[in-house]
């Protein structure tokens, strides 16, 4: 039997940029594929954090990711998210690759993201971007983003202002204008980014503009959540599958808990946007929520065994 290919975050980074991941993405979404069908993620926790199992099956691929969510590596020099991916042929279930999980998670997820921003937010103009937060997410949301938008200025709000200003810096290094700020910057902005830890709202929901997309990636927790009851409630809700959020996106339980909203205030997913099937234009924002899912990782993961194996 030939040994399963291990492949890294340079490989990945070599093979697909945040745009061709995106189209990957789009392209199963355009084959059929269902993220309804999709099975839930297992969580359970452990000492150090979570640990989480993510299995998924889709044409002629299979696999399962198991990562690791430990709140105290940073603090250690280690990074918070770690894992392994297991890429398997889908006639017999024999391994194919291993990926570094962790990697292809901060590949994914931007990409998702990109892809929400893409049918969301109109490109008749540069656009204002507000970023939470510092870390991988941040970095790869930065990079997306500038994939499948121009952007007139980047603002960095973050816990860390060593670690804003750095991001800022690296901003600037891909042609963007980018400065630190606070989270009272969403009152001017055409596009907020949020992927942090954080558990609790980062920002005041009513300063965001109407027309403004606003996309969360940062928890998949019931009680967690990014954004605030006021901005769920003026918005319209497009999330990866109606399921999942109602079974993981806190940003939607917790107003749902309290009455704010329904379940029917979802106004789409990312499938129904990527096949044009949104629905009318309004002037209320735009809210895309991700709790990341295992097909995404499989998309990705496929692509790049096809993609590493040519060569």
């Amino acid at each position: 039997m030939t040994e399963p290919l291990h492949i890294d975050a340079a490989a990945m980074n070599r093979v697909l940029t945040p745009g061709a991941t995106a189209r990957v993405l789009a392209d199963v979404l355009l084959a059929g594929f269902d993220p309804e069908a999709a099975p839930p993620r297992t969580s359970v926790p452990v000492p150090a954090g979570e640990l989480l199992l993510m299995p998924a099956a889709f044409g002629p691929l299979a696999g399962v990711k198991i990562a690791g969510v430990a709140p105290g590596n940073p603090a250690l020099g280690l990074p918070r998210i770690t894992g392994s991916y297991l890429l398997l042929d889908g006639a017999n279930l024999q391994p194919l690759a291993l990926l570094d999980g962790a990697a292809l998670t901060e590949l994914r997820t931007p990409a998702v993201s990109a892809l929400a921003v893409h049918h969301l937010t109109p490109d008749d103009r540069p656009r204002r971007l507000v970023l939470f937060g510092t870390g991988p997410q941040a970095y790869g949301h930065l990079e997306a983003v500038l994939a499948v938008r121009r952007i007139s200025e980047a603002v960095v709000v973050g816990r860390n202002p060593i670690a804003a200003r750095a991001l800022a810096g690296y901003a600037r290094t891909l042609g963007a204008t980018a400065r630190t700020g606070t989270p009272e910057d969403v009152a001017t902005a055409d596009l907020v980014v949020c992927c942090t830890t954080a558990r609790e709202p980062l920002f005041d929901g009513t300063l965001v503009a109407p027309g403004a997309t606003v996309v969360a990636v940062g928890s998949h927790e019931p009680e967690a959540r990014e954004t605030d009851t006021a901005l769920v409630a003026r918005a319209d809700v497009y999330v990866e599958a109606r399921a999942a959020a109602l079974r993981e996106a806190g940003d939607l339980l917790v107003p749902l808990a309290e009455g704010a909203i329904g379940p029917d205030h979802i106004a789409g997913t990312l499938a129904d946007l990527v096949r044009g099937h949104r629905g009318p234009a309004t002037d209320r924002p735009m809210f895309f929520k991700s709790v990341g899912m295992a097909w995404e990782d499989l998309a990705v993961a496929g692509a790049l065994y096809q993609a590493l194996r040519k060569t």
